[in-house]
């Protein structure tokens, strides 16, 4: 673990970033990472967010498909650089003197996990951010093992047998057309 050593006057921030920490660690399968130097906290190997204290303040990033644009019109938010900010991504920055929104920065995290998680994972999360619930195995795994209905069968059976005589039909108009050309020709000699 490989940290940027955080500035004397920055230091009261690091509790802000400790706390969002604990938050984004109880989501299901979450490991932290530090790629160049800050933390990324990341779901099957996908970050869903980057955060950190260095020399400018408290920073987090994370991906905000629905809220972004709300998000973008607070002061100390903007578009997450290097084109992220194209794919939802939000950038804050908080100052020595700032106090950082624990709380809606950690709705903002609980966006990003759910924006970035595989659905299966998603599916185990309830109503709450960071709270996790696992349904029973039987209840997650039994659509899986679901025969199909005789209804889905005939369906899927309709499916392939409609698209040939859509060709049928196609190949005898050409073959009259040529009739026609031919019998026209016919009649002018």
């Amino acid at each position: 673990m490989t940290m940027t050593p955080v500035p004397p006057e920055m230091k009261r921030l690091v509790p802000f970033e400790m706390a969002l920490r604990e938050v984004g660690m109880r989501y299901p399968e979450v490991t932290e990472d530090f790629p160049w130097g800050h933390r990324t906290l990341k779901v099957k190997g996908k970050a869903f967010v980057f955060m950190g204290v260095s020399a400018e303040g408290f920073f987090m990033s994370v991906k905000l498909p629905q809220s972004n644009g709300a998000a973008l019109m607070l002061p100390f938010a903007q578009p997450t650089g290097y084109g992220l900010g194209k794919s939802g991504w939000v950038s804050v920055n908080f100052g020595a003197r700032d106090t950082p929104p624990v709380e809606l920065l950690s709705k903002w995290l609980d966006e990003s996990y759910r924006a970035v998680a595989p659905k299966k994972l998603v599916a185990q999360l309830s109503g709450e951010a960071g709270e996790t619930t696992a349904a029973p195995a039987k209840a997650r795994s039994a659509p899986a093992r679901k025969p199909a209905t005789a209804a889905a069968k005939k369906t899927a059976a309709k499916k392939p047998a409609a698209k040939k005589p859509a060709a049928k039909k196609a190949a005898p108009q050409k073959k009259a057309a040529k009739k026609t050309v031919a019998s026209k020709q016919l009649l002018r000699t």
